[in-house]
């Protein structure tokens, strides 16, 4: 993937604040929903360039497999104590 380019915004307080809630409700960071808004608005317009990569994928990597003898989390079982 290319490297990401940073960009410093300056907003109005009450229009970041309209934004992290929006984000929120979508569960997005304010970063990656101005990002997706860029970029609907530049679809829109037409001038989104035909090699713009896709967002990035946001949130929690897919699980792993997990051994048989492991638990939900991938903890390998423990024997009980004791037991035969």
């Amino acid at each position: 993937m290319a490297e990401r380019k940073s960009l410093l915004l300056r907003l109005d307080p009450a229009v970041h604040d309209a934004l992290a809630r929006w984000a929120g409700d979508e569960l997005r960071s304010t970063n990656a929903q101005i990002e997706f808004l860029l970029r609907r608005a530049l679809a829109e317009a037409g001038r989104l360039p035909e090699g713009a990569g896709r967002l990035p994928r946001r949130g929690r990597p897919p699980r792993a497999e997990t051994a048989p003898d492991a638990d939900v989390h991938g903890v390998p079982r423990q024997p009980l104590i004791g037991a035969t």
